[in-house]
């Protein structure tokens, strides 16, 4: 429901504060921790759960209308404000009334003759009724799996569950791609999220967008078409930001599994700083955890989600960005509940592999960071030793290898 206006608020009175004195709403799934906080804490304070609680309480009364807070103002319904550019579907795609629609790749030209530093980025989804989410890459000009897809062209991504090893260990060592970054998305319940003064994010002169489209059908025959606004950064920034994500893709969740554990790992090979977290499962996802192994031995909790809700996909942004030093290890380990107790599992009764669909699993650990603009990129990571049948270690989607 619309909370814009008093009109709009008021019918749910009864239910917001049922809501708030819950801690329902607003959603936030972080444990707190002693030695961090978060800039995008969505939590209302007990001042603020006391004022809503009371106000429903007496009738949800308007107030003095003069004194109400200028009327939010929207671009074109751009969160970001005007975009300098946005990028959009060279038409519409059709999206099937019912069935399984497998994940939909669609590359889009961009036509930049030069490089160009992104300070503010946006997906947004042309029909909300049926996109679940979107990530949207910036591939090329140099070597991509996308290379070949041609601008407008719907692509199938060439990696299927029967196609990955069996069997769970603490990492991946799987990625698509050489020449591609993760510089927006959009997910359930999440928002845009902004940088810290002088960071930024390249765009590469030649570059295309991928967009990679979850449609979910809901029973009528419909068309998206989805676009990306950006706002480029007026000057070079002190930092360039990039998001990686940290994925185990051998996972097999077994049958009937209330609490199954599931691990990846990552070594820095570079200096960088943690900017945000975002943690990703399916619907048997259970709890999730960020932490930092530094090279003295010592280890920093830097996300701790003990409730993992699939319907809101948080970003967890920090207050103060955790500097990490080269040979940094980041350890991710996720819990599932694949037993009949959880009442979202679509079927306690199968192994679960990983797999794009909400059926099956997936164990993706966002993370932003920051480093000096000078810095290569694929320095970054350590990466494992691709002639062993498995590293132990896993790697970033988006880092070279």
């Amino acid at each position: 429901m619309s909370l814009l206006t008093y009109e709009n608020a008021r019918p749910w009175a009864k239910a917001i504060r049922e809501a708030v004195l819950t801690r329902k709403m607003p959603p936030w799934f972080a444990t707190d921790l002693d030695h961090l906080t978060y800039r995008n804490d969505r939590r209302l304070t007990p001042a603020e759960i006391e004022t809503l609680a009371e106000w429903a309480s007496r009738g949800a009364p308007e107030g003095d209308p003069s004194q109400s807070p200028a009327a939010v103002s929207f671009v074109d319904h751009w969160s970001i404000g005007k975009p300098d550019l946005v990028v959009e579907f060279p038409r519409e795609l059709a999206v099937p009334p019912t069935g399984k629609v497998e994940y939909t790749y669609v590359r889009v030209s961009v036509g930049l003759t030069e490089d160009k530093w992104i300070e503010r980025i946006e997906a947004r989804p042309g029909n909300r009724a049926v996109v679940h989410h979107i990530d949207v890459l910036a591939v090329g000009p140099g070597k991509s799996a996308f290379l070949d897809m041609k601008p407008g062209a719907p692509y199938e991504f060439p990696t299927r569950p029967e196609d990955l090893p069996k069997g769970n260990d603490d990492g991946t060592g799987e990625v698509y791609g050489a020449d591609e970054e993760l510089i927006a998305g959009f997910l359930p319940g999440d928002s845009t999220h902004d940088l810290l003064t002088g960071q930024a994010r390249l765009l590469k002169a030649g570059a295309d967008l991928v967009l990679m489209m979850h449609y979910t059908p809901n029973g009528k025959p419909t068309t998206d078409r989805s676009r990306v606004g950006i706002i480029f950064a007026k000057n070079p920034p002190k930092q360039r930001a990039r998001r990686y994500i940290i994925d185990n893709l051998r996972l097999r969740i077994p049958p009937n599994a209330p609490d199954f554990k599931v691990m990846s790992r990552v070594t820095l090979n570079s200096n960088v700083t943690i900017l945000s977290m975002t943690p990703h499962m399916h619907f048997r996802g259970k709890s999730f955890e960020y932490e930092a192994r530094f090279p003295d031995g010592h280890t920093l909790t830097l996300l701790k989600v003990s409730r993992y809700n699939f319907n809101w996909q948080l970003t967890y942004e920090l207050t103060e960005p955790v500097a990490l030093p080269k040979g940094t290890q980041i350890v991710c380990t996720a819990h599932y509940d694949n037993s009949p107790n959880n009442p979202f599992n679509p079927d306690a009764s199968r192994e679960v592999p990983w797999g794009e669909q909400t059926s099956d699993e997936m164990m993706s650990a966002f993370i932003d960071v920051a480093f000096d603009p000078g810095t290569d990129p694929s320095s970054i990571w350590r990466l494992p030793d691709y002639s062993k049948k498995s590293s132990g270690e896993g790697l970033p989607y988006g880092a070279p290898r």
